[in-house]
């Protein structure tokens, strides 16, 4: 088969850009410390609420200015539904569902988490400031998806 000449200029051009695509996206992945799925932590959830630390949902003090916050997710609420956090903690949150499908998203910050039955979802977070942040499900839930919501303090 014959390739014109400016074929041949176009497919050497596309495969290089494709290889390089591919090279810059792996590369920025490892050196990111990007895992696999293998790392998912799983829980029950037909017995979420008796599996620690879900069985005593809240704020866990760790260590220094670390802190734990474990919540459940559940039919249109957060247990807990009102927390107060100290200025400045570093605050891994966890977050478990027993029902279906949740989202949790603190407004004015940049957690944000897909809550799966089955699956434990957490993510870290500091709070510089003093104030209120919303609580919200961003994940259509049910028809009681508009009143899923919680309320995070910080305090100084």
């Amino acid at each position: 088969m014959h390739f014109h000449k400016y074929e041949k200029i176009w497919l050497i051009f596309g495969i290089t850009i494709l290889i390089v695509f591919l090279l810059v996206v792996g590369v920025g992945a490892f050196a990111m410390g990007h895992q696999t799925a293998g790392s998912i932590k799983t829980i029950d959830p037909e017995k979420v609420t008796e599996t620690a630390p879900f069985d005593n949902p809240g704020l866990v003090y760790i260590e220094g200015n670390k802190y734990e916050l474990n919540i459940v997710a559940e039919a249109f609420a957060y247990t807990p539904n009102e927390i107060q956090i100290p200025k400045g903690a570093e605050v891994k949150i966890n977050v478990a569902t027993k029902d279906v499908v949740h989202g949790f998203s603190i407004a004015g910050t940049n957690a944000n988490m897909i809550v799966e039955p089955g699956y434990i979802s957490s993510y870290t977070q500091t709070f510089p400031k003093t104030g209120e942040f919303l609580v919200l499900c961003n994940e259509y839930c049910g028809v009681g998806h508009h009143l899923m919501m919680a309320k995070v303090e910080v305090t100084e």
